[in-house]
Parts: C-alpha cells; structure tokens; sequence
C-alpha cells in the first residue's frame, strides 16, 4: 500500500483554527517534509493549489505557494519519491502544462504527475478575470477532458491538432516528451461527474474521508470509482485522504484535536461556505459541498485518525484493505512531528507497510 503526504503549500495546513500550529508555507518547510517523508519510505507527495484564501483572524490560506513551481524545486532535492503538483485548468493552458510537466519530468525522471483541478470556487478565478460564470459548474468536467486529452496527446506524440469546445490546437507541438510518452495523471472530483472524468481520463482518484476515527466511510465513494473503472476498462485507483493527530495515547490526542475544533477560525470558515454554496448543479458528494459539512470543518471536513499511535496504525491497516485503494494520502496537525512520528511510531506498527524504511540516516 502506497503512503503519501499533502503538502503544506498553504498556510496553516488543514486546520482552520486558531489554536492550530500557525506558519507560513515556505519552501524549506516543504523540502523537510517531502525529504523527511522520502526518508521514511513514503511513495508521493502531492501539493495543491489554491489561488485566494478564506481570510478570517488566521488569513487561512492567503498565503500559498505556486504547485508546479514548487515541485520543480522539490523534485532537484529528492531522489525517489514520486512528486504531483496541481494545474489549475481555468488558468494555465493545456499545452503550457504538458511543458512544465515535461520539465519537472527531466528534473526527476519518471516521478512526475499532474493532479487535475477543475475549480469550485469562484473567487479564485474572478479576482483574475477567469471566471468563464455559473456555467463552469455545469461544464467543468467536460473542459477537463478536453483538457487531459491535450495534455496526452502532446506527452504521446508531440503534436496536437485537438479542436473541441473549449481547446483548440492548431498544430501545437511540444518536445522533447516523456522518456514512455506518459505522465500520471491524477484526479479529486467526489461527485458521480468526478469520479466518471477520473475513471475515463485519471490514473488515480484523490478521494475525501470523512468524520473522526471512522476510517472506512470513504469505502462507499471507491465502490462507485470501481464501478465507473470497470465500465472504461482503465485502471484506476482511490487516494483517499486523511488528517493524523497521533499522541502517545488516545486521550491525549483526542483533548489536542478538541481543542482545534473548540478554536475554530468561524470568519474563514463563512467565506468557505460561502464559496462551496456557489455551484447549485452538484451533487451531495461533491467536493466542495462535502468540505462545507458543518461537522469536522475545522479540519476542511477531512477523514480524521485521532489517537495513539497503536490506533491510528490500526485504522490505516483497515483504510489499506478497502478494495481499490492504491494509496493514502495523509497530513498532520504539525508536520515535522507528524511525519517524525508516522516515520518512527505508527509505521512500523502497519502490517501494510511492513519492511519500508525506518528513517535511519
């Protein structure tokens, strides 16, 4: 079972509290997480994007670092580790993405992947004047297929003449291209739209848990993955995502992970509700409307493993066992003394990553 690690590309991590750990997302952070993790065996690390913040007494995510930008540099100071960054379909153009992704790709050859991201949040776009208006809800996975076929196209043969409805290439040519012609692709759509875009076009589905300590509520949403894979014939696989608040008992991280809940940030979690209420179109499972759930927020809604470090190992053990789960994606409250710990304490305790490395220099 593949292990990997959300970056903290923008402030604060994934706790929107105000009794959070509380820094900024620089790249040194980044590069101590990503090389703390590769020396612990972790498989990928991922980071998002994210291009306006929810404000509030904590400015949660006003400050943010560019995705591919980042892994760039990430990928010069790792050498195993498998490195995503995040592409912002309304703002960066296809072809300029295939290039980029070929470039990181000749940094770290063969550890490079793209992770779609279609756009839920108006604000993000508008303050640029890329907001295409209410009927990207509509549409967004429609763009993003023509998208993705761009993207495969100039990384398969270098050459692109795609003519849809929102891409047209007349022409376009990239080189050089990938060494196999191919670059993962990944994909974080929750919606039954979501998940059939990522069965038709992704390698792999970033997907949501949801609640403390219940590890297995995702398993629902990687049936419905399944489903849709076995209809394209692809092999697809779910990333589902977790928070890990580990002590050395379960009481003393449950008190740690109520004390954020109890300092939740309210003012940015308004605007992020207020954002992720915008798209009238999605369904209950959707990614934004999931995040904006009342219960949890104070962790972006996430799934959340709180104990000692014998139960979270537990509960990932279980999360490992779900049919179609090709990895987990994990990021903690502080993640230095996360990833120290989930190194030194929870992994070896894992059945399902017995025999990864220990950490020893």
């Amino acid at each position: 079972m593949d292990i990997g690690v959300f970056l903290p590309i923008g402030n604060n991590g994934w706790l929107i509290s105000k009794s959070a750990p509380q820094y900024m997302p620089t790249f040194e952070l980044n590069k101590a997480v990503v090389q703390r993790a590769e020396r612990y065996g972790l498989d990928f690390a991922l980071s998002m994007i994210k291009l306006k913040g929810f404000g509030g007494e904590t400015e949660f995510w006003d400050h943010c670092l560019e995705s591919f930008t980042l892994m760039a540099g990430l990928a010069a100071v790792t050498e195993r580790i498998k490195l995503y960054a995040s592409t912002p379909i309304l703002a960066l153009p296809p072809a300029m993405a295939a290039r980029m992704a070929v470039t990181v790709d000749a940094i770290a050859p063969g550890r490079f992947g793209v992770n779609i991201v279609t756009g839920w949040a108006p604000g993000e776009y508008a303050q640029m004047g890329l907001w295409p208006g209410d009927e990207h809800f509509g549409n967004r996975y429609d763009r993003a297929a023509e998208y993705v076929t761009v993207l495969k196209e100039l990384w398969r043969e270098g050459v692109s003449d795609f003519t849809g409805a929102f891409y047209t290439m007349d022409g376009c040519v990239l080189s050089p291209r990938p060494a196999d012609g191919h670059i993962d692709i990944v994909a974080a759509g929750q919606s039954s739209s979501g998940r059939r875009f990522a069965a038709e076009h992704a390698d792999y589905n970033f997907v949501l848990g949801a609640g403390v300590n219940t590890p297995l509520a995702f398993a629902d949403t990687t049936a419905a993955l399944r489903d849709e894979a076995r209809r394209t014939g692809r092999d697809v696989g779910a990333l589902p995502l977790f928070m890990v608040i580990a002590d050395e008992s379960d009481e003393a991280a449950r008190a740690t992970w109520r004390d954020y809940h109890d300092h939740a940030d309210r003012a940015a979690l308004a605007y992020m509700s207020g954002e992720t209420s915008a798209d009238a179109t999605d369904d209950a499972s959707a990614t934004a409307r999931t995040i904006a759930l009342a219960e949890g927020a104070v962790n972006f809604n996430m799934g959340t493993l709180v104990g000692s470090f014998e139960t979270v190992a537990r509960m990932l053990d279980e999360i490992a066992e779900v049919p179609g789960t090709k990895g987990i994606m994990l990021v903690f409250d502080d993640f230095l003394a996360g990833m120290e710990n989930f190194g030194t304490r929870i992994q070896p305790l894992m059945r399902c990553r017995s025999g990864r490395a220990t950490g020893a220099p």
